[in-house]
């Protein structure tokens, strides 16, 4: 028993990991389009096409008698809740670098981890505890509370944004696992690109003539309310690239947290970070400044000690399978 639980918690890491690197590149390609697109028609064109992709997913993992559930609503709020986190996400990625953006996102697996106590149930002991407050104590630094508003590049409420983002994230994971016991990954992914759908077409039919727009200053607000315009030749492949990568984003990661516990899932995802330095500096020219460089440092630190603990954690519940204790 102990062995099957390590194989699936195995390939539920190896599914992490491909869905981050995905996720970077995701990343990566809606920060070149968000200077001439809006953000709900990036999201519209990058949904439809993932469904597309993920329903043939569909027929492998048993048709479509698979998209059948008891919880329809449950899967809504799961929806609802990574469409804002990948949207405040973007709003934030619009104005800020890429790195930055990132960093601050990845309060996320914090919060799983936190999260993981009373939603899951899950033990986080004292020690891993201390972590995750080290790594939020990163996210802190990064948001430079001493600094005067005006020598800020972007306003506070840009900054948290991708907290806020984080905050959802976890939520949706968290839902995965509890949801993915009897609904298949890809049934989970097509449940959140039709959210996704929905949500942009919303948008679409109130400000997709970009009447919202006009007069605006802020990055962020008018990359979410500019028009819709149709792609250049050359945005056309950017486009379909964030079709494929959506489909192959959703299906690994619902498939990550079905397979494994939240807290072991989601240290991995920190390999997002280095990935944002390096794709920031070589597309963009972009480092990070020194308090973004030192809060990147704590909460890889504080992730990697997570993981660290879970897995002498685990060695130890093998020796001993009575009583062990939580870290």
């Amino acid at each position: 028993m102990t062995q099957t639980r390590q194989n699936i918690a195995g390939l539920g890491i190896l599914f992490v990991l491909i869905g981050v690197f995905c996720i970077s590149i995701n990343d990566l390609l809606i920060k070149q389009l968000s200077g001439g697109y809006p953000l709900h028609q990036i999201v519209f064109a990058r949904s439809a096409l993932g469904i597309l992709v993920t329903l043939i997913i569909v027929q492998f993992e048993g048709g479509w008698g698979i998209l059948r559930t008891r919880h329809p609503w449950a899967h809504a709020l799961r929806g609802l809740l990574i469409v804002i986190a990948n949207m405040t996400f973007f709003l934030a990625l619009a104005v800020l670098p890429l790195a930055d953006a990132t960093a601050l996102f990845f309060a996320a697996p914090l919060f799983i981890t936190l999260l993981s106590i009373p939603i899951l149930g899950e033990k986080v002991g004292p020690l891993r505890l201390t972590a995750v407050a080290v790594g939020f104590a990163g996210v802190i630094i990064m948001q430079r509370p001493w600094a005067d508003a005006s020598t800020l590049e972007v306003s506070r409420l840009v900054l948290m944004l991708p907290v806020l983002s984080a905050l959802t994230y976890a939520l949706n994971q968290l839902m995965t696992r509890k949801l993915g016991v009897e609904s298949k990954a890809s049934a989970m992914a097509v449940y959140i690109q039709g959210t996704f759908i929905i949500v942009s077409l919303l948008f679409f039919a109130v400000a997709g003539d970009g009447r919202f727009a006009d007069g605006a200053t802020n990055g962020s607000v008018v990359f979410l309310l500019r028009a819709w315009v149709w792609p250049a030749d050359s945005d056309l492949w950017v486009f379909i690239g964030l079709g494929v990568n959506s489909a192959v984003i959703g299906y690994c990661l619902s498939q990550a947290y079905r397979l494994a516990d939240a807290a072991t899932i989601a240290p991995f995802e920190y390999i997002g970070l280095p990935l944002a330095v390096v794709w920031g500096f070589v597309v963009f020219g972009d480092l990070p400044v020194i308090e973004v460089w030192i809060g990147i440092a704590l909460i890889l630190g504080a992730g990697l000690f997570v993981f660290l603990r879970e897995r002498q954690k685990a060695r130890t519940a093998h020796r001993r399978p009575i009583r062990g204790r939580n870290g």
